[in-house]
């Protein structure tokens, strides 16, 4: 299984659409406030998860509605779970946010099962259905993602 991470960028946001829809399942209400715009702040940051060369997950975050903590949102096709994905993702993930912010969040009241999943990467739970983890501050390892940002496109 070829498996490899990449950074969302504002040229993406169709791909940060259609995984808000799996990472908020039980929504009501307006979800373009996680993906509209995606990208075009310093402060957005994500990963996506190919997997066979097939999309398998996104995690990102962003400053929502005034919110210093920016919210985390994390989503993973039904048909990638338990194969080490979205361990993969969250590990790298939680790297590459350290460099930019202190603490992070994640509202759970759509996937209360999830709870488990970020107690093991340190997220602590919160009132309200939210969990936060305070972020630690060190040099980024990158697995090669094949940008450069160096080159130009041919």
């Amino acid at each position: 299984m070829s498996r490899e991470l990449y950074f969302l960028r504002s040229s993406e946001q169709k791909i940060v659409k259609d995984m808000t829809k799996l990472a908020y399942p039980h929504a009501e209400g307006d979800l373009e406030v996680y993906y509209d715009f995606f990208g075009l702040t310093s402060k957005d940051l994500g990963l996506y998860a190919l997997v066979n060369n097939e999309i398998a997950g996104a995690v990102w975050t962003r400053e929502l509605d005034g919110n210093t903590t920016p919210t985390m949102s994390f989503a993973l096709l039904p048909k990638f779970k338990k194969q080490g994905i979205g361990i993969f993702m969250m590990e790298q993930f939680l790297q590459e946010a350290g460099a930019i912010y202190e603490e992070i969040q994640i509202d759970i009241s759509h996937k209360p099962k999830a709870i488990k999943f970020y107690e093991k990467f340190g997220f602590q739970e919160n009132p309200k259905n939210i969990m936060s983890k305070k972020l630690e501050r060190k040099e980024v390892f990158r697995p090669s993602d094949g940008y450069d940002p160096t080159r130009w496109m041919d």
